[in-house]
């Protein structure tokens, strides 16, 4: 029976707390940053827990 394969993008994204929580980090935070607020780009610098609705299959694509 052949495996699944590790998602490779999504692995570079994602990664796994010890818990097994989906971190991942902003976005929206490359260009365009003269018209974004400083309140808004220092919360975008932080890494963010994903929902656990969507954590679900990311969780598959990065599992080996």
């Amino acid at each position: 029976m052949g495996k699944v394969k590790t998602h490779r993008a999504s692995a570079k994204r994602f990664s796994l707390t010890g818990t097994g929580k989906v971190k991942m980090n902003h976005c929206h935070h490359r260009h365009n940053l003269g018209k974004k607020t400083a309140k808004r780009k220092r919360d975008l610098r932080s890494s963010a827990i994903m929902s656990e609705s969507m954590a679900r299959n990311v969780r598959t694509m990065i599992l080996k």
